[in-house]
């Protein structure tokens, strides 16, 4: 099954784990998160913004793994703050969590959360 295939099949899947590599002990860390996707792309909101680990793991090792429907994806994550991809993470992951629905206002998680995009390698 391919990564997209797989995003497919499980968009809908309540969570899905995050590997990050840790920045000082280099070993992996694994947190559970709420994603989204587009299809190809997987979309995470880190409500502590820089504070969270995960995120200070990932801006010094952007390579990442995801485990979604019992299976294990590798990928590339960035901060998309800024960026043309960043209303679309906001709009999905608040949709699928919230129920937000267009012309609604986003809530202060879905608006003020750092946005991160992961890329699965091919």
């Amino acid at each position: 099954m391919s990564a997209t295939e797989l995003l497919a099949a499980h968009a809908a899947d309540a969570v899905c784990h995050l590997q990050t590599i840790g920045r000082t002990s280099g070993r992996p860390r694994t947190i559970e998160i709420w994603f989204a996707t587009d299809g190809e792309r997987v979309y995470l909101l880190a409500g502590g913004r820089d504070r969270a680990h995960w995120v200070r793991n990932l801006r010094a090792q952007p390579r990442v793994r995801l485990r979604i429907g019992g299976r294990t994806i590798e990928g590339h994550a960035r901060i998309i703050e800024g960026e043309p991809r960043e209303v679309t993470a906001r709009r999905l992951l608040a949709t699928k969590y919230q129920g937000w629905a267009e012309g609604a206002p986003l809530s202060a998680w879905a608006a003020g959360s750092l946005p991160v995009e992961v890329v699965p390698h091919a």
